[in-house]
């Protein structure tokens, strides 16, 4: 198997769905609890993660970092749809 097909199989699998992480890794526990949105899955392995905050990050994609949260859920707990929106209280 190639790069470009483990590439390609991590994507299918991850990619547009709402995650949480496992929040037994150290280093991601301040997204505890958070839904996030996986955006993309890039050539590192890694996915893009929009966890509602402006800003997204990369997290290993694999069952041992994120967990998949059940659509319905997800819908109901994921609060921005486009972390791009504008929020005219902050903007003059």
């Amino acid at each position: 198997m190639d790069r470009f097909t483990k590439y390609d199989e991590l994507r299918t699998h991850w990619l547009d769905q709402f995650v949480k992480v496992n929040d037994n890794r150290p280093e991601l526990k301040r997204f505890a609890g958070v839904v996030g949105r996986v955006v993309t899955v890039n050539y590192n392995g890694r996915a893009i993660v929009d966890f509602q905050d402006g800003a997204w990050y990369d997290i290993p994609a694999s069952d041992e970092h994120l967990q998949k949260v059940d659509a319905t859920e997800g819908q109901a707990k994921y609060k921005n749809t486009n972390s791009a929106q504008l929020i005219p209280e902050k903007q003059g």
